[in-house]
């Protein structure tokens, strides 16, 4: 994994990366696509205590790669530690989205797939589904490792822009490959930049390199108990600042909405979009041999 970083970070020393504003959304997943061609580097990391349980940190390594124009296809690999307990390896994901229509639209669909490996120690809260809740981040690091966790997980994602605002809504059904019903969840996500357009002499920290906005997911129970009861949810406002070269960070504190949840929950992420990494491999427009 450390050698694996430190070629990163030496691809994206040595290019040019591409400047976009950065969505700041932790949890929900809007139209916009991966530029084809470009790869998008990303460490999300969740923080936070559950009651009656340690202190954790948890991260989500991602790369993520436009594969076409309409197609975005991910890879999270991801780990946590846990106070007075240990560090963890806690699985990968392989997912992809496919958006059907590639103008725009007053809403705009994605659908998303995704196949996940990981175990019960997994505490990365990229979503949460069916009951999920504060008493699954207790137990130990050892105990939740034995628990294996081979699903698919699918998605519809509606998203909309509206004078300068983004509107995203996601509704989530997840199923374990090998027992347990669907579970299901949600999440909406609402932001806009401070300044839509760039100023006279704009600078790194000019208003149209931050945005913000907020989120709220949660689960929905399944297929044999489909609703709100004994589920978790969660709202935090969000912020984000995309810098030149491709760099965007965002935070968001996250904060419980009732006794099922784990309290507070705080997020950061830190990514760096290289543009066209195929370039790499082609000099004067033949490919490398």
């Amino acid at each position: 994994m450390v050698r694996l970083l430190v070629a990163l970070a030496c691809l994206i020393a040595g290019s040019v990366g591409m400047s976009a504003q950065e969505l700041p959304y932790f949890v929900t997943y809007s139209h916009h696509m991966e530029e084809p061609g470009s790869l998008e580097i990303e460490s999300k990391t969740a923080a936070g205590r559950p009651t009656g349980g340690d202190h954790f940190g948890a991260n989500a390594f991602e790369l993520e790669y436009g594969t076409r124009a309409w197609w975005t296809s991910e890879l999270y690999l991801e780990g946590q530690s846990t106070a007075h307990d240990s560090t963890v390896f806690t699985g990968f994901r392989l997912e992809n989205r496919v958006r059907p229509l590639l103008r725009e639209h007053w809403i705009n669909p994605v659908l998303y797939f995704e196949f996940e490996d990981i175990n019960g120690a997994n505490k990365s809260l990229l979503e949460v589904v069916g009951h999920d809740g504060n008493d699954d981040l207790l137990g130990s690091n050892a105990e939740a490792r034995a628990e294996k966790k081979r699903e698919v997980e699918l998605k519809l994602i509606l998203s909309s822009n509206v004078k300068g605002w983004n509107f995203s809504e996601n509704i989530t059904a997840e199923k374990n490959l090998r027992h347990a019903p669907w579970e299901f969840g949600y999440s909406l996500g609402a932001s806009r930049p401070l300044r839509l357009a760039g100023g006279a002499h704009s600078g790194i920290f000019a208003p149209e390199n931050f945005a913000l906005g907020a989120e709220m997911y949660g689960g929905l129970g399944d297929s044999d108990s489909f609703g709100l009861r004994e589920t978790s949810h969660y709202f935090g406002p969000t912020v984000s600042w995309s810098g030149p070269g491709g760099l965007t960070i965002m935070g968001s504190p996250n904060f419980g909405l009732n006794g099922h949840s784990v309290p507070r929950i705080y997020r950061i992420a830190l990514s760096y979009e290289v543009g066209q990494v195929s370039r790499f491999f082609h000099v004067g427009g033949r490919g490398v041999r």
